[in-house]
């Protein structure tokens, strides 16, 4: 501390006459936006700061500290309070003044904190009462010798406290000037000790200890500039002369040097320390605005009264811009990405980038973006077809966006020889700090941007390409237009810096909306598109995954159209959630489908489902690759009939139907629930047969409708009976009414819900006969056929028909010994049904040249549609459908090669 104080030449001698303390800081030209100016109030100090805690001496010129015409405070009411800024430093920092021999002219508090001696043990005395009584220990001489010969100095080094103890300290000596060529030095001490490590050994401190350029000026209590240092010019471009011995006002008038003469009063009055954040225009960077922090501190005699006020200021511009970019990067992680979807982050991006770095912005991505296809990796350089964008995102500070000459989600065509189309070619930023719109360059291509560029004054560009997983994605372009600013290097950093976040963000939702799609079609393509209820039933259905956001789930309906007018009803609802529930969910509807096309009745139906199901689980739990995913699943399977009117139904751990008849009575059937499918208890499924009036409302669902969180099952089903009682209303309306019982509950499951209202067929469309097991079951059953048809106006499917019937009861007479039933339904098409007891199901062979049967199945196969045989109480039914609309010729049918027949 002894060198450092004793460097601080002393503020000895008579001012002039009319000399005043005033210095320059001035906030430049103006240029820009305005920008506010900030005041911290004591003891809020910048760290760069840290030169100056206190202490000057001989500044007196009269006994009052202020004149009484300078007592009033210029209003401050325009400067607005910044964010505190760290005081660590400055409050562990002594200060003193020193003469050009090392004599101590000013000591402060801090300083006798720090070192222990009182301003009365010091002021007046050499500063080598601090050194350390060593040999090797430079004189005060010495360190003065070094420092004028190097204008100022700074370092580390060892002084002794008052009690005898050693301090590390880290000490900086600046030379002042005053006028007649006068000089004195300004020492600031730190004790390393106290601190933290990062501050020790951070790059910041040594900069702004070492090698950061302060400009000092001290003033006296008329706030007249009394010493100045070199540094002070290159900041402000006022020179010295100018300087010394006038106020700020004086030098620069203005509204800014009212604002800081408001702040110097403030600090004389108060005694406290105040730090001023102003923007300038430096003399050695005219066309670049600088951050500059000011900070003032009362100086003090050793009696302790004010003597006058020194100021400090430090370029804090890379520090400045280095916390408005970690800022606008913090807002960019908040405010970029929050939501999933693609278009709405390429608007997020340019809400942000507006106006906190730029007047204009906008965002245009690669036109199949937004749908999830996979970016381009590489761009055709040599092409010479214009660029296509979709733009996703602008902003402007101008409301209406009127610098744009596209609208949001319209298509942009961009020239292949433009530098925005360049940056997608080779994925590198274009930056021009000044934008050329002359006739002739790249602006013109597009006659409408460049009319815009113009009109608007966009003097400044920026181009970055959106980058992710090495394709690019689109760009994003910022301009400005009444800032004059232009972009520079950092600026571009900035820039590029959001566009990296926000790419990640881009790059997310577009895979995202890939695979929403993708699920969406999975699930479209695993659920029926329409229902086919035919003569039966009319149906309506619901469907709500409980996850909203892909939009898939493993619940799953059907209906399926079966043989004699009759449907099959199905509801299944998968364990678990998502892609994989509705992976399994397609698996098990596909295998339904089949059993159905089998004509099984619902309980055998689920008993090969269930078989089906576990080796479904076996394969998964074999495969090495892939966790296992089928866990389990419920089903309900009804098949109804409109010709008698009757349902049949089974369930496997499904909840029962709900059953409203036409007058609106609700009931649940007393339905075996059977086990869930895949468990492997090898319990039989029960079914049970109901008779249900024409116009009988059957509702088939999954739990996730009638549980919740907060209700339990019987709550739910209650629920579900009184929105579906009223049977009058359309099937869509009562889907509606029923999927919404629990308003403004998220679903915890997936929920599904099936309606069919029943039909019958009139007795008019179902003819049928019992046939004696003998010769004359055939003539007679193509007799009452081709009476039948004449009377449905059928007369031209009689041959075929009648062909039919013959061979199906033929074979009914050679294979069985009861009755034999026959039974015509004219519905969507005509359907031929023969009941034999025989309970062995038939299939179509191939017949050799010298069979003198088996044909018979095959001219059946022919002539129908579709054929097939299902289990009956009893024995079986062999069925075959015809289309109403066409007939098929006698001579096709009896022309046939005989190929197959009836095997038993």
């Amino acid at each position: 501390m002894a060198a450092a104080l004793s460097q601080i030449g002393a503020l000895s001698g008579p001012l002039p006459k009319g000399a005043n303390l005033v210095g320059l800081i001035s906030a430049g030209p103006g240029r820009g936006r305005p920008r506010p100016a900030r005041t911290h109030a004591a003891p809020a100090v910048h760290p760069a700061v840290v030169l100056v805690a206190a202490a000057a001496s001989d500044l007196r010129e009269n006994d009052s500290p202020l004149g009484e015409e300078d007592s009033s405070m210029t209003s401050t009411d325009r400067m607005t309070l910044g964010e505190r800024l760290n005081t660590r430093e400055v409050s562990e920092s002594a200060v003193a003044m020193l003469d050009e021999r090392g004599t101590v002219f000013a000591w402060t508090q801090a300083a006798e904190q720090l070192l222990g001696y009182s301003a009365g043990d010091v002021v007046g005395r050499s500063g080598a009462l601090v050194l350390p009584s060593s040999g090797g220990t430079p004189t005060i001489s010495a360190f003065i010798e070094q420092w004028r010969a190097h204008n100022s100095w700074s370092g580390a080094m060892t002084v002794r406290h008052r009690d005898g103890h050693m301090l590390d300290i880290n000490h900086r000596i600046s030379m002042v000037w005053g006028q007649d060529g006068t000089f004195r030095w300004l020492v600031s001490v730190t004790d390393i000790g106290t601190l933290s490590q990062e501050t020790r050994n951070g790059s910041v401190r040594e900069s702004l200890l070492t090698r950061a350029p302060i400009g000092i000026i001290v003033r006296d209590p008329q706030l007249r500039c009394v010493w100045v240092n070199d540094t002070m010019e290159s900041q402000d471009g006022i020179s010295r002369d100018r300087r010394l011995g006038r106020r700020l006002t004086g030098s620069r008038p203005g509204f800014e040097a009212e604002a800081l003469e408001a702040v110097m009063r403030q600090t004389l009055r108060n005694g406290t320390t105040a730090v001023h954040e102003y923007r300038a225009w430096p003399a050695e960077d005219p066309r670049r605005e600088h951050a500059f922090s000011a900070s003032y501190f009362c100086l003090q005699d050793a009696d302790g009264k004010t003597l006058g006020l020194c100021g400090i200021s430090v370029d804090v511009t890379s520090s400045q811009r280095a916390r408005e970019r970690l800022a606008i990067l913090s807002q960019a992680s908040t405010r970029i990405g929050s939501t999933l979807d693609v278009m709405q982050t390429g608007q997020e991006l340019a809400d942000l980038a507006v106006p906190l770095l730029a007047d204009y912005a906008y965002v245009d991505l690669g036109e199949s973006i937004p749908f999830g296809e996979e970016p381009s990796p590489r761009i055709d350089t040599m092409s010479h077809r214009p660029t296509v964008f979709l733009r996703a995102g602008q902003a402007s500070i101008h409301p209406g966006i009127p610098e744009s000459t596209f609208a949001r989600g319209e298509t942009v065509f961009v020239p292949p020889t433009s530098p925005l189309a360049g940056v997608v070619r080779t994925g590198r930023s274009h930056l021009e700090p000044v934008l050329d719109a002359s006739p002739g360059t790249w602006v013109d291509q597009d006659p409408a941007r460049a009319q815009k560029i113009r009109e608007y004054g966009m003097h400044t560009l920026m181009i970055v390409p959106i980058i992710a997983r090495r394709a690019v994605l689109g760009i994003a372009l910022f301009l400005r237009t009444e800032d004059p600013v232009p972009f520079h290097e950092d600026d571009l950093l900035l820039a590029e810096e959001l566009v990296t976040r926000a790419a990640l963000s881009l790059d997310n939702a577009r895979q995202y909306t890939r695979e929403h799609t993708t699920a969406l079609a999975l699930q479209r393509n695993l659920l029926p598109s329409r229902l086919m209820g035919g003569a039966a039933v009319e149906a309506a259905w619901r469907y709500l995954p409980a996850d909203a956001e892909a939009g898939v789930g493993g619940d799953w309906f059907d209906v399926i159209p079966l043989s004699g007018a009759r449907v099959a009803l199905v509801v299944g609802d998968v364990v678990g959630h998502g892609i994989n529930a509705a992976a399994t969910m397609g698996r098990l509807r596909t295998a339904v489908r089949t059993l159905a096309d089998l004509e099984l009745p619902p309980d055998q139906l689920l008993a090969h489902l269930d078989d089906t199901f576990q080796r479904l689980a076996e394969q998964d739990a074999d495969a090495a690759d892939q966790t296992p995913t089928v866990v389990g699943a419920t089903c309900l399977y009804a098949v109804y009939d409109p010709a008698t009117r009757r349902c049949t139904m089974a369930s496997a751990g499904h909840p029962p139907p709900a059953i409203i008849d036409p007058q609106g009575r609700v009931t649940f059937p007393d339905l075996p629930t059977g086990t869930p499918l895949g468990i492997g208890l090898g319990v039989p499924f029960e079914a049970v047969e109901l008779e249900l009036p024409e116009g009988s409302l059957l509702a088939l669902y999954t739990d996730g409708l009638i549980e919740t969180r907060d209700h339990d099952i019987d709550v739910g089903m209650r629920r579900l009976g009184t929105a579906l009682a009223q049977p009058s209303r359309s099937l869509e309306d009562l889907c509606t009414r029923a999927t919404e019982t629990f308003p403004g509950q998220a679903p915890s499951d997936d929920i599904t819900l099936l309606l069919a209202r029943t039909l019958s067929l009139s007795p008019t469309q179902v003819a049928s006969w019992t046939l004696p097991n003998d010769r004359t079951a055939v003539p007679s059953a193509r007799r009452l056929t081709a009476r039948q048809l004449t009377e449905w106006g059928l007369e031209g499917l009689e041959d075929s028909t009648k062909l039919i019937v013959s061979e199906l009861v033929t074979n009914a007479v050679r294979h069985s010994t009861g009755p034999i039933r026959l039974r015509l339904i004219q519905h969507q098409v005509l359907t031929c049904e023969v009941f034999d007891t025989d309970d062995c199901a038939p299939r179509l062979r191939r017949a050799r040249a010298n069979d003198e049967s088996g044909r018979g199945l095959f001219l059946v196969a022919q002539l129908s549609r579709r054929w097939g045989c299902r289990t009956a109480s009893g024995g079986k039914v062999i069925w075959a459908e015809q289309s109403l609309d066409s007939a098929p010729s006698h001579a096709r049918a009896s022309g046939a090669p005989g190929r197959g027949g009836i095997r038993r």
